[in-house]
């Protein structure tokens, strides 16, 4: 599969993409939630546009949700290699010349944009991060103009005959690299390109920036956006303590209680400014209080550990111990080995693609290992199998395992806090429940 036919079915990518789909939603995340997917049209040329915060995490986010052979397009340099220009156009992306990168060779865009035509006549969509770049905070950034400018010179390239489409995509992640988290996507309702092409006639510059615009304003509302870069560390910190009970909520998900507690602590900024900063400073008091204490919000928010309930969890935990031990036993290498080497990484924002992609590669070895020695040690050959296919379900038994000791360790925690009467542990509920009843009031 090259540049030329990008557009076209191509069974050997469509394997790896269910591969590659079964260990992101799976494996890798405990939970995908899906959202707004019934609003697509992909028989109208689209263009998805998610928002940026978690470098080729986003991506996957999108590619691993779609049953779609969708096309990228990325910055132009990282083509410049013919091998990697290669593989880059085997995993079906494009390259977008800048102006930085001269003027002739964005003269070569035109050919993407015939591409780019190519592939959304054709049914798949085409997805652009709007940004430009990624930064790990809950907060759209400027978008870019490249994105309305592609639409609008393919809606050019079409004569301006027919519709463009651009979905606004809303990425949220309850952690941006730890291991078994939720991720949330949610597709937006579609933006008509050709509501601009009149606007775009008389002047191509301000209908850009009308689009770009209202492609602004639309992520916003799909997403979690957090306006005051003052405050920004307390408001985060007020989605973990508020409302990471809710994370693996489908009816209402975290996403959208967020975006409530947002809106509502933005009122209240307006409103009561001292109140506001109140709220924000006691969010961070818990914050560092309960990091003192090494507690967790899921243990603080728990009026009563009970003693008894403490034992049992401790009497599963010594009954499942061998469920944990071989789970850990056969996905070791893969689970610890990429945590390892992704946690080198310069950028934070990596540490999650470098994560998966190692956790994925490593995958490519130790699986085929294990198959061969499960059908050299254990007969008959379907019960081989059925044990190759239980290892990534033991890795994950074996990492729940973990969560439960953590959890059973901090309730012995808070039960001996509260038995000997902790005065910190004493003014961290306080503080708690003061901030959690404010919250309320709101």
């Amino acid at each position: 599969m090259g540049k030329k036919n990008i557009e076209k079915y191509d069974i050997f990518y469509q394997l790896l993409k269910k591969y590659v789909e079964f260990w992101h939603n799976y494996i890798f995340y405990r939970r995908v939630i899906v959202l707004g997917k019934d609003t697509l049209d992909f028989s109208v040329p689209t263009i998805l546009a998610p928002n940026h915060q978690n470098a080729l995490m986003d991506a996957m986010a999108v590619l691993c949700t779609l049953d779609r052979q969708l096309i990228f397009l990325a910055r132009a340099d990282i083509f410049r290699k013919k091998l990697v220009a290669g593989i880059l156009y085997a995993f079906k992306m494009l390259p977008v010349y800048r102006i930085r990168d001269g003027f002739e060779a964005v003269k070569q865009n035109d050919d993407t944009f015939r591409d780019t035509l190519k592939v959304m006549e054709n049914r798949n969509g085409v997805v652009i991060l709007p940004e430009g770049n990624h930064a790990t905070f809950r907060k759209l950034r400027q978008l870019k103009k490249g994105i309305c400018r592609i639409a609008f010179q393919t809606a050019e390239a079409k004569g301006f005959t027919g519709e463009i489409n651009i979905v606004p995509v809303g990425l949220e992640y309850s952690h941006y690299w730890r291991f078994r988290q939720v991720l949330t996507v949610v597709y937006g309702h579609p933006i008509r390109v050709s509501e601009y092409y009149e606007s775009y006639r008389e002047n191509p510059n301000r209908a850009i920036a009308e689009l770009r615009d209202r492609l602004s304003d639309e992520i916003k509302k799909v997403m979690v956006h957090i306006e005051d870069e003052e405050n920004y560390e307390s408001i985060n910190e007020l989605r973990s303590i508020i409302n990471e009970k809710y994370s693996d909520s489908i009816r209402y998900p975290k996403l959208f209680r967020d975006k409530r507690l947002v809106s509502k602590l933005n009122e209240l900024r307006e409103a009561d400014p001292e109140g506001y900063v109140k709220v924000c400073e006691q969010a961070l008091a818990v914050r560092n209080q309960a990091t003192e204490l090494n507690v967790t919000y899921r243990h603080l928010k728990k009026k009563k550990h009970p003693l008894g309930w403490l034992a049992l969890s401790s009497l599963l935990l010594l009954v499942t111990l061998p469920v944990f031990i071989a789970g850990a036993a056969f996905n070791i290498f893969t689970f610890q080995l990429a945590y390892q080497k992704a946690i080198k990484s310069k950028d934070p924002a990596f540490i999650s693609t470098a994560r998966y992609g190692f956790f994925l590669g490593l995958s490519f070895i130790f699986g085929p290992l294990y198959l061969i020695l499960a059908l050299i040690f254990i007969k008959p050959w379907w019960l081989a199998i059925m044990a190759f296919m239980a290892i990534p379900l033991l890795g994950i038994l074996a990492w729940n395992w973990y969560l439960l000791l953590l959890r059973t360790i901090g309730g012995f925690r808070i039960w001996n806090l509260r038995r000997t009467g902790n005065p910190l542990f004493s003014k961290l509920q306080e503080t708690y429940n003061n901030l959690v009843n404010r919250i309320t009031t709101l």
